[in-house]
């Protein structure tokens, strides 16, 4: 575990690269442009220092002893004597393949690729590998530091010993492993883009607002948070990808995506990350 690399620095790999070097471990963060990087390391320093305002507990790191784990760069060749490489870029296929052909021919034959998607099948990504029992997913929740557990995904080929080592390396990050069959969506994403989709579908007919249906979640089933609320958190453009994905690998059509969904995406209101969606932040 000497030396780690995150692929993407978006919101999930930067949560990912924060909880590694947290946990004292040493990551790469490689992402397409240093524009992209440094805007990483200021949320990364500015998540830190909130955390350690409400967590005062012994060995908390401060903001720059995490930033000093991290290895910013553009560079995906220095990822050649990884251990792991975790990639979480957006859900495209065709992104995700471009990447992870580079990933085959960069990373060692022992390198765990864990692929930090929420829809897209990893036996799919694994049949790009000449080490396909090496690929396993890891759908890690955001906030990632933050949250105590991953929902673990076995592809037809993964190992149980790549399945061990990454239940070791999550449980080093602080995190219980929830190991499932591979098939889109696993069990989160095709149970939560159906709540988040039907939800949208509600605020569009015009039975509820936004708020209403959150409060029902939220009131009535106790739920920490609504589905628009979780649908702003992930990103409106995300949920799109997913629940186009799901759509074309069930064929089914409880997957078809909300014309809502689609028109805000549009219009630039991806949620929480860009300033509006459901919501104004």
């Amino acid at each position: 575990m000497e030396k780690i690399g995150v692929i993407g620095a978006g919101v999930m790999g930067r949560g990912v690269a924060q909880n590694l070097a947290q946990s004292g471990v040493d990551t790469i963060l490689v992402d397409l442009s240093e524009e992209i990087l440094e805007e990483a390391k200021e949320e990364i320093y500015n998540f830190v220092r909130l955390q350690s305002l409400f967590k005062k507990a012994e060995g908390t790191k401060s903001p720059q002893e995490v930033l000093s784990k991290i290895f910013f760069t553009t560079d995906i060749t220095l990822l050649k004597d990884a251990s792991f490489a975790i990639e979480n870029i957006t859900e495209d296929w065709d992104k995700k393949e471009n990447i992870h052909k580079k990933l085959n021919s960069i990373c060692p034959e022992n390198c765990n690729v864990l692929v930090n998607t929420s829809c897209i099948s990893i036996t799919r990504v694994a049949s790009l590998y000449k080490n396909p029992e090496r690929i396993i997913g890891t759908h890690f929740m955001n906030p990632v530091p933050l949250k105590t557990a991953v929902e673990v995904i076995r592809g037809y080929h993964t190992s149980e010993q790549t399945i061990k080592e990454t239940e070791d390396l999550l449980k080093k990050m602080g995190k219980e492993s929830i190991v499932v069959n591979d098939y889109p969506g696993f069990v989160s994403n095709r149970i939560s883009h159906l709540m988040m989709n039907e939800a949208a579908f509600i605020v569009q007919d015009g039975v509820a607002s936004p708020e209403e249906v959150d409060e029902i979640f939220k009131k009535c089933y106790g739920h920490k948070m609504g589905p628009l609320e979780t649908a702003d958190l992930i990103g409106l453009d995300t949920v799109v990808k997913s629940l186009e994905v799901l759509y074309e690998s069930y064929q089914d059509s409880k997957f078809r995506c909300c014309p809502l969904l689609r028109k805000m995406t549009d219009a630039g209101l991806h949620g929480k990350k860009s300033g509006k969606g459901f919501y104004e932040y």
